[in-house]
């Protein structure tokens, strides 16, 4: 019962659980929502349909190496984006422990 009244009255947080879920949501769902979102709105929305076939043109008309070089370039900017995410979670969590471990100390003394 005091869990509980803790938890109504935040005295007890629960966003580490919680956080935790919306990190494996953001770094492995939102990535590919937002693909099939790119293929449905080229499919579908005229503006989003001119660019990609200007962009598509664009890349087509490059060398493979410098294809291999942008698509290198995307692959780590994609992998820079996720450790950026991963971080702002690690320490979101960690204040969110020590904030725990201030209220224990607290209450010992």
């Amino acid at each position: 019962m005091q869990t509980l009244l803790d938890f109504l009255t935040f005295k007890r947080f629960i966003t580490a659980d919680i956080l935790i879920v919306c990190y494996y949501i953001g770094a492995l769902l939102i990535p590919f929502l937002l693909y099939k979102t790119r293929h449905y709105l080229s499919e579908n929305v005229s503006l989003f349909r001119t660019l990609n076939t200007f962009l598509n043109s664009a890349f087509n008309t490059l060398e493979k190496k410098q294809k291999n070089y942008i698509k290198l370039l995307l692959l780590l900017m994609f992998l820079a984006m996720e450790v950026m995410w991963r971080m702002m979670f690690e320490m979101m969590i960690a204040y969110f422990q020590m904030h725990d471990y201030l209220q224990q100390i607290r209450a010992s003394v």
